[in-house]
């Protein structure tokens, strides 16, 4: 049955949990679909905005609650929060809905995913979008991340989480107008039991925790390489700390003609990509693929 404008989706993984889906624009065909990916703690709510307009554009779009996170079943043992078993869970996912072949959108983690799904399926991806994250994470930026994600909010009602969520990230975000903070606090968060609470497993948070930031992270570079026959389009928050100029021009160096870097102005990590002056470039490069 679809609900605002996409259908639900509920498949297994192969180790046996239940999780969610969006499917959006389902009866669209004779183009690539689209599937999205969010970040460490996101959801497939996240992408609501831009499913709903490119959908309305003939797109099918499918956006996925990774294990723990949504509507997604949490994972008995938290040791499966990892970026490998995610992609496995992906592949399933769009093998349940008879997707070989996509272009992919993955903010923050889910960018990092993109890195490693060519190793369990090397034809899948027709074209990607890497939003704010690339090979190398900078670690004031994890900092940063561990700090509000351990914070664990619980605001009273949805208009304070969004006023919170303001005051957090605001500085970072001018671009932002206050029905956005709204729309990012009903993606963040859930009412359950009649508490307004992150919608994420707070496993999660826990290796952040525990993670030596003081000492070298590594780096998916040889992973970024097997991206290199892939047209790619790399979206950086003007203001992000996780992920650098630097890289992002390297990133660029290294991948040759079929590579693409714009920048989100007035956003940070991690940019939201239905902001007008960021869904033009990446719906041209939709488009394109």
């Amino acid at each position: 049955m679809q609900q605002d404008g996409f259908t639900p989706l509920h498949f297994t993984s192969d180790d046996g949990l239940a999780l969610y889906g969006r499917d959006y624009g389902s009866g669209n065909s004779g183009r690539r679909p689209i599937v999205c990916l969010a970040g460490l703690s996101r959801n497939s709510r996240d992408f609501h905005q831009l499913a709903t307009w490119l959908a309305d554009q003939g797109r099918r779009v499918i956006t996925l609650d990774y294990r723990g996170r949504g509507l997604s079943a949490r994972d008995p043992n938290p040791a499966n929060y990892n970026i490998g078993r995610e992609a496995q869970d992906v592949v399933a996912a769009l093998r349940t809905l008879g997707i070989s072949r996509a272009i992919f959108i993955g903010t923050s983690r889910g960018g990092l995913i993109l890195h490693i799904l060519p190793a369990f399926v090397p034809d899948m991806i027709a074209a990607c979008i890497l939003n704010d994250v690339g090979p190398v994470i900078e670690v004031a930026g994890l900092r940063v991340i561990r700090e509000y994600l351990s914070a664990r909010l619980e605001p009273k009602d949805f208009t304070e989480a969004a006023r919170a969520l303001k005051a957090t990230h605001g500085v970072d975000f001018p671009a932002l107008g206050d029905n956005d903070w709204n729309d990012m606090a009903d993606a963040i968060f859930r009412e359950t039991g009649g508490r307004i609470v992150s919608d994420y497993d707070p496993a999660l948070v826990e290796p952040l925790k525990t993670m030596d930031m003081d000492q070298h992270l590594p780096d998916l570079w040889p992973q970024y390489e097997a991206l290199a026959s892939i047209p790619v389009m790399i979206v950086r928050g003007e203001n992000s700390k996780l992920f650098s100029a630097d890289v992002a021009g390297e990133m660029v160096a290294r991948h040759g003609p079929q590579i693409e870097l714009i920048m989100a102005r007035g956003q940070g990590h991690a940019p939201i990509l239905h902001i007008p002056d960021v869904l033009g470039p990446v719906s041209n490069f939709i488009a394109s693929h």
